[in-house]
């Protein structure tokens, strides 16, 4: 067991795509020094699986799952967890169901990790307050650039320090797509490959359209900036429109396009935005090749400072839900 770390949590997972195996894959590669046990799974696709002593060898790539339970309580109530490992997709609209698979999680005493951004984008405030009153941890590294440290950057090493703004490049398909119309591939085409590298939302639409960063951008405000917004008040325009022709025009000029998300607080109150906006290559916003992601806090005593994932895959996203748990510990 890893030197300060002794406690035994029992988890029980909401959404079991790519994350959720990639996680169960860690978990068991790690068990030795931290050892969670996993006591349900359950999905909206295959069904559920519960054993409140552990499913053990049963967590596979093709886990055995039974008939869904009839509901998230029911659920939770059968895995008799300590932990809901809340993992299902992305709605920008509403962040539903996903809140209320929180709630229920809130209502039983059981601390929260969530890789979804949609309950940090619409309900943050409220969520945080509801896990304070109830005692338990609320975590959600992974809900922007996958496992590399953001919020938890702020919650463990900033100490006094405002954040007056962000920007980031922060929605990988994106960058995908515009790669693939660069070498003179079509939009399809480039989501095609997205898709087939596992990074887009369950709906693509949500990606090129700049769902996804301004979900991105919401959560990153209602977290370090106590915005109190939603996604649909961040003025948002995804690539949608951009061509072949017109992006292979801006690459013979030097320039490249990525989809910018920018947070700053000014005389008027807090201005949130995504836009595809065209950079010279040297920009740094521009050096952020295929699944990378970059992100530069704006604060008063630090000046400007930021992170950078490199080629961030499923096991990254993995990886900042395993930091959560770890933190709960």
């Amino acid at each position: 067991m890893a030197a300060g770390y002794n406690r035994t949590l029992k988890l029980a997972i909401i959404g079991y795509g790519n994350v959720g195996r990639a996680l169960a894959r860690m978990l068991r590669a790690k068990r030795r020094d931290f050892p969670f046990t996993i006591t349900g799974i359950h999905t909206r696709r295959h069904g559920t699986a519960v054993d409140p002593a552990g499913l053990g060898h049963k967590i596979t790539e093709a886990a055995e799952f039974g008939p869904a339970a009839g509901s998230i309580e029911e659920f939770l109530d059968a895995a008799q967890a300590q932990v809901a490992v809340e993992l299902t997709t992305l709605n920008p609209t509403s962040g539903e169901p996903a809140i209320a698979h929180i709630r229920a999680a809130f209502a039983r005493g059981m601390h929260v990790v969530t890789a979804n951004k949609g309950p940090i984008a619409h309900a943050y405030a409220a969520l945080r307050d509801e896990a304070a009153a109830a005692g338990v941890g609320f975590r959600f590294e992974s809900s922007v650039m996958d496992g590399a440290p953001v919020f938890n950057l702020w919650r463990h090493t900033m100490p006094g320090v405002r954040v007056m703004g962000f920007t980031g490049v922060l929605n990988s398909t994106s960058k995908v797509v515009i790669e693939a119309m660069e070498r003179g591939g079509s939009f399809e085409e480039g989501l095609a490959e997205a898709r087939r590298m596992g990074i887009t939302e369950a709906d693509g639409a949500y990606d090129v359209e700049g769902w996804d960063s301004a979900a991105k951008t919401a959560a990153l405000a209602n977290v370090l900036m106590d915005a109190r917004t939603t996604p649909q008040l961040v003025s948002a325009r995804g690539i949608a429109r951009l061509t072949p022709e017109r992006v292979m025009e801006i690459a013979r000029e030097g320039k490249t396009v990525r989809l910018v998300s920018r947070g700053r607080r000014g005389p008027g109150g807090l201005s949130l935005r995504v836009r595809a906006e065209v950079l010279d290559r040297g920009d740094l916003l521009a050096n952020t090749p295929g699944t990378s992601n970059l992100i530069l806090f704006h604060t008063d005593l630090m000046g400007t400072f930021g992170t950078i994932s490199i080629e961030p895959g499923v096991e990254q996203t993995a990886y900042g839900v395993f930091s959560d748990l770890v933190s709960l510990g």
